[in-house]
């Protein structure tokens, strides 16, 4: 059975484009989520649309990832206040866009801190609660963009296949403590992510010629493939990378 009733679930970019839709889903099922976010505008909409449909359990958090030893006091004391957190998604990320030659050193660590240190800073944070309680999910949202086929996205890729590997290293590590880590990679969504290319029509030709399936990826598309991972439901199932993209990398 897929449950999430009574978890606390730490969900980095919890209001962006995918993780609004998922946010609610776990609000929905009677999870509560500690939202960080730094977009004021989407932190403004997700509450809206939570108390729209009165749902409770959301709590938002307004916390800059690339400030490392700031974000881990914050979750330090995030955790103490909701007693610890069951499930953490490192799904924040930031992507720019240039040949690889255009970036500096400096541009490459900035995209690691946010895409990939603070999601370890994450896991650090909510281990110890995860390892007394003898259960634990971590899911970690890579990107199709890992497998190649996409140029100009040289760090983000980077930030992609480090949280893969390490999905793995911290599978083997915690299994004995009844956690697993899991990676879900999305395909090609309409969301905000999508603005960098110049021509949206042509991209979504672009997209639609590589998925098996003929659709676009919808929201809801990722937020099950999440409440799965962060259930029960999947505990026989770590150190696993799920591709949700209509069947465009078959691995």
């Amino acid at each position: 059975m897929i449950s999430v009733a009574n978890k606390t679930i730490l969900y980095t970019g919890a209001a962006g484009g995918l993780g609004t839709e998922t946010t609610l889903n776990f609000l929905r099922a009677g999870a509560r989520v500690v939202a960080i976010d730094n977009d004021r505008k989407k932190i403004a909409n997700l509450v809206a649309l939570a108390e729209k449909e009165g749902l409770k359990g959301l709590i938002v958090k307004a916390l800059d990832l690339s400030d490392l030893a700031h974000l881990r006091l914050q979750l330090e004391a995030i955790s103490a206040e909701v007693g610890g957190f069951d499930v953490v998604i490192n799904n924040a990320a930031i992507y720019p866009s240039k040949p690889f030659e255009d970036y500096t050193i400096e541009e490459h660590q900035a995209v690691q801190r946010v895409n990939v240190d603070a999601g370890i800073i994450c896991v650090q944070v909510a281990l110890p609660h995860m390892r007394a309680e003898g259960w634990g999910r971590i899911i970690n949202i890579a990107s199709v963009t890992a497998y190649g086929g996409w140029a100009n996205l040289s760090p983000y890729v980077q930030s992609k296949g480090a949280l893969i590997g390490l999905t793995r290293a911290w599978a083997r590590e915690f299994g004995a403590y009844g956690i697993t880590v899991n990676a879900v990679s999305p395909g090609a969504f309409p969301t905000d992510a999508e603005k960098i290319h110049p021509d949206p029509e042509g991209y979504t030709r672009f997209v639609l010629e590589h998925q098996a399936l003929k659709r676009r990826g919808r929201p809801e598309d990722i937020a099950n493939a999440l409440m799965f991972f962060a259930s029960d439901a999947a505990s026989f199932v770590t150190g696993q990378t799920l591709n949700v993209d209509g069947g465009w990398v078959m691995h």
